[in-house]
Order: structure tokens, then sequence, then C-alpha cells
């Protein structure tokens, strides 16, 4: 017996679309375009591809209130503009001759700009609206990211003035998949539990997670130097992605710069020492972003709460192969929702089944009717005489204090000890913990692997075997084996 696949991701617990909506509209590079968006009028001119030209480049510094004499301060305004335009907060109308053209003493032509449809949506709309213009945002910084920097490409210019992509070594969809793969990765660090969770990831462990083969020792020299490289292409690159709210983000200190025999150990341990290397975190709305990224790449990247208007069914399957902290909160959306009993008695029936997912199911539902009241008690009592629901409700009456609840005949006690360690099994695999439910569960009985072998479950055999392989104790591990035979005998 083999547990179904697990989902690709683990799931995710999102702020809500009005706080993301929020964050998004604060967020430096995007606010500086809605800002220019509502600034751009029939005076507005651009060149061709849309650019603003110089003297109004100048007026959209001291716009944004931007350092005049900073030399970076073009390149912020600029940026800015390109992100309203690439979103459609600003609509532009590029002339018809290059601004260059112009000759023989004649105005050089110049295109227009004005206030986009979309810009509306940011006052009046949703705030889904909103996370769709920032989401576009995202793309088109995302895609700037992932271009050389601005020396490497004039060095890569050819005599005609064209870029020589095999001189400058770079392919564009490549870059564009590794930064892809970077955030992906950082999300998982993100949101699996034991991963980075709150708190920052240095720069070096994420970059060594695009790098270093899993299977790999230490790593070599020349691993470590293809892990520099990756840093700082990642440093210049998060100093980008920080301004559109996708990360929070500390950035290499420039000492280390000159350093280069200060390459770093993926393995460093001291805080203080690794922080030098650059962190950085996705904020809330940099998970939303990767999400939705990854959802639209047809990966399967699930978020707490989406399954409140599913049926039991989709729950228990979905939730089966969630951490028990993730289960239980989605768990407790999808009953906040719902009359109690009526969900209690959906619960039950969906647990139902003789697959390979069905113990597991069977658990998530125990946990999730573990705090419910006595109002679910008719709904639970109903389920006494199911072979395959009965131990599971006596377990529930027995700890809420019910009395007059009849006691299980011995071929539901082994049915139910089989059912409950396939289930660990599914959830967990072969844990530390699992050997002494093992004990537990037969040291009170002294003819369970005399009996057990024979029980009407499809893990019979396959719980036997883990019982031979775990069992504490040596006399039943080995009677466990025997029994694991003859149920494989009888049923092959």
């Amino acid at each position: 017996m083999s547990a179904e696949p697990h989902p690709t991701l683990p799931p995710v617990r999102l702020h809500s679309d009005a706080e993301l909506a929020r964050d998004a509209l604060v967020a430096p590079l995007f606010a500086r375009a809605v800002r220019l968006a509502r600034w751009a009028g029939p005076d507005t001119r651009v060149d061709v591809g849309g650019e603003l030209v110089a003297p109004q480049l100048a007026e959209a510094v001291a716009l944004l209130g931007l350092d005049a004499d900073d030399e970076d301060s073009p390149g912020h305004a600029a940026q800015a503009w390109r992100v309203a335009v690439d979103t459609g907060l600003v609509d532009v109308t590029e002339p018809e001759e290059d601004v260059e053209g112009g000759g023989d003493g004649a105005e050089p032509e110049y295109g227009t700009a004005a206030p986009g449809e979309d810009l509306a949506l940011v006052a009046g709309g949703a705030p889904g609206d909103v996370l769709d213009l920032w989401l576009a945002a995202l793309d088109a910084v995302l895609a700037d990211a992932a271009v050389p920097d601005l020396d490497d490409l004039v060095d890569a210019l050819d005599a005609g003035g064209e870029i020589d992509f095999d001189r400058l070594d770079w392919n564009p969809q490549r870059e564009a998949d590794f930064l892809d793969g970077v955030l992906a990765n950082l999300y998982l660090l993100t949101v699996t539990e034991g991963g980075a969770g709150e708190g920052p990831v240095p720069l070096p462990v994420l970059a060594a997670s695009m790098i270093v083969p899993d299977d790999m020792g230490d790593p070599t020299d020349a691993v470590l130097e293809q892990v520099s490289d990756a840093m700082m292409r990642l440093d210049d690159q998060f100093r980008q992605l920080e301004p559109i709210g996708l990360v929070e983000f500390r950035p290499v200190d420039e000492e280390l710069m000159t350093e280069a025999d200060d390459l770093p150990d993926t393995g460093v341990e001291d805080d203080e020492d690794v922080s030098r290397y650059g962190m950085v975190r996705l904020t809330p709305l940099g998970l939303y972003g990767v999400r939705a990224r990854m959802l639209e790449a047809g990966v399967e990247a699930p978020a707490l709460g989406e399954l409140a208007d599913k049926g039991a069914d989709v729950l228990l399957d979905a939730v089966s192969f969630y951490s028990e902290d993730a289960a239980q909160a989605e768990i407790e959306q999808w009953l906040a929702g719902r009359e109690l009993p009526a969900a209690v008695a959906e619960l039950l029936a969906a647990a139902r089944g003789a697959d390979e997912a069905a113990p597991l199911r069977r658990l998530r539902c125990q946990q999730a009717l573990t705090p419910a009241g006595r109002e679910a008690e008719p709904a639970v009592r109903a389920v006494l005489d199911d072979p395959e629901l009965g131990g599971l409700a006596r377990v529930w009456l027995a700890e809420h204090g019910v009395g007059d609840v009849p006691a299980p005949d011995p071929e539901m006690v082994l049915w139910l000890t089989v059912d409950t360690i396939a289930a660990q099994l599914a959830a967990d695999g072969e844990t530390e913990e699992l050997p002494l439910l093992m004990r537990t569960l037969t040291e009170h009985h002294n003819e369970f692997f005399e009996l057990a072998w024979r029980v009407e479950h499809p893990a019979t055999a396959y719980v036997l075997e883990a019982m031979g392989r775990l069992h504490p104790d040596k006399k039943s591990s080995k009677e466990a084996r025997k029994a694991a035979f003859k149920a494989r005998s009888r049923r092959p």
C-alpha cells in the first residue's frame, strides 16, 4: 500500500485581499506609477517606445519628490513611468517618426500620453482589481530584473549597435526561469514547517538552493564560486524587487564586494556573520504574488481558507496531506460557515471508503470533530453501528463524557487499530513515535496478532509488515511478521 501523492506545496496563510491591496498601493514603485499616471496629460511628451522625453522626465523626478542631484533619480522615475505604461495606468501614443529624425530644422515628432482607463480602478475598483494591476506591475519589474547590468549590455554591443548575446552569455528565458526558481524556493522555505517561516532567508542559502545538488556533501570550491556569483546576481535583483513590495531585503555588505577570498559557506550558522551576505524574506504581498505566478504556471499551491465552500469530501482529501496545524486551521474555517450537526454528518459520510487514502481521511475527520460540542452527538451516534466509523464515533463520545455508549465488538477494535496505524503511516511515515503507538494499541490484547491477519481492511498486510519492522517488543514484531505473511497469503 502506498499513500496518494502529496500536493506540490504546503498551504499558505494569506492576508485578506483588502489588506493585500492596501500593501500594493503603498509599495513605493507602484505608488509612484499611480502618481505619474494621474499627472499624465495633454502636455506629456514621449519618444519612440513610450519613454518620457528628457524635460518631462525631469518634471517626473520633481513630482515624485526624488533628489534631483542623485544620479539614480531619473532611472527611478523612468522605471515608475514604464510600470504605469505596462499596467495600463497610462495610455501612450507613440510618435510616427523618431524624435531624432526631424531634420532640416523641422520640429521633432513626439508622442503623447494620458491616464488609462485602469487608473480609475485604483480608487474605485475592488481589492482584486488593485491586486491585478499590482501583478501586472510585478511582471514588468521581474522582466527588468532578469536583464543584465547596463555596463554588460554596452560591452556586448557589436559594431552595428546590436547586442551580441553570445558574448554576453545571456539567455533571456534562462534568466527569467532562474529568477522564478529562486522565488519558488523562497516561497517554499517560507511556507514549509521547519523552514524560514516568518524569518528572513540568508542569501547564500537561497543561492545554494539553486546551485548545489541535493546529493552533494561539502560543496567544492568551484560550486562555492558559482554560489557566490549567483548571490551577487540576486543581490542586484532583490534591490530591484524590493520597491514593488515583493520582498524585504538586506543587501550584501559592500565591504564583502572587495573581499574575493571571503566566499560564503552555505552552512554558516552565526546569524551576525551570515547577515552580511544578505537576507531576504517575502512580504505578505510577495507571498500572494509568487503564489499567483505559480498557479498561472500550473503549480498546485493551496491557500488556507480556499476550501471553505467545498464539500466535505474535497476538504478531507485536501487536508489529509497538510500538517496537523494547517489541517486544523482549514477545518475550522470550513466549519465556521456551516450548521454543526449537518456539517458533522457530511464529514462522517466523506470519511467512509476502502481506498488507500481513506484511513487518513478518517484521521482528519476525527481531528475535525474533536472541538465540536455536544450538539454534534446525534450525528455521531448515528454511525455507531457503521463498521468503518463506529470506532471513531465511540472515541469521540468517550472523549466528550457521553454515557451509555455500547462497547465495541472485538472485530471493530481490531479494524480500528489497523485503520489508525495505516492513517499514521500515511500522514507522517515511520516516525519515532509510531512504535510507542503500536505498543499502546496491542499491549492489552494478547491475541492481537493471532487475529489481526483476518481483519477485513485493505491495509491489513501493509500495517502488519510495518509493525514487524517497528514494534519495540521483539516477540511482538516476530508475531507481526508471521501475521503479515498470512494476510498476504489470504489476500495477495
